[in-house]
């Protein structure tokens, strides 16, 4: 079989046959979606969740939402691929947030990934019992660290939450950062 001939039998779409194909509930259409799309939205759901098999469930319950909810999708508000990442995006964040991830990770140790996440100082984190050291920080610093550290939101992200400039965020972020690496043995 030539090239020419094995690529005819290749079903393509332009996007309004794919999401057509989708809303008529086409498993050929959804095989293509996942075949085409699944690694972009895993690239972006690995920059968010650092769990690789954490990531794998975030990744097929993306493609469960774009199943159950296909029809929703507005192609004058964007395009496909688009609305699929804001999905992403949403459901990494959301598995960040949520009371089974943020107690998995309570006793897990800091390492230089979660530190270059914090764009900050380095620090060297291997007690078990960070919270309890926290607890002697001012609490504008443990509510930064709780924000950032536990529940994997953005310097941005704090900085709208408690309505304050990004600068301030990040400086009392570093300020933290430095007094937990004197009150940590080490």
């Amino acid at each position: 079989m030539t090239l020419g001939n094995y690529l005819k039998g290749i079903q393509r779409y332009t996007e309004e046959e794919l999401v057509a194909s989708l809303q008529s509930r086409s498993q050929a259409g959804f095989s293509y979606l996942y075949d085409h799309y699944a690694g972009a939205l895993f690239g972006l759901v690995r920059s968010i969740v650092p769990d690789e098999v954490v990531a794998g469930d975030v990744l097929q319950e993306v493609f469960v939402k774009v199943w159950r909810n296909i029809d929703a999708y507005d192609p004058a508000r964007g395009r496909l691929f688009t609305w699929m990442l804001q999905i992403a995006r949403s459901s990494s964040l959301d598995m960040l947030r949520s009371k089974g991830w943020r107690n998995s990770q309570l006793n897990n140790s800091f390492d230089d990934t979660h530190i270059g996440q914090a764009g900050s100082t380095q620090l060297p984190l291997k007690d078990a019992g960070l919270r309890k050291i926290m607890q002697s920080l001012k609490t504008e610093h443990k509510e930064i660290l709780e924000l950032s550290y536990f529940q994997g939101y953005t310097q941005e992200e704090i900085a709208r939450i408690l309505e304050m400039p990004v600068g301030t965020v990040k400086t009392r972020l570093r300020a933290a950062l430095t007094l937990l690496r004197k009150m940590i043995p080490g």
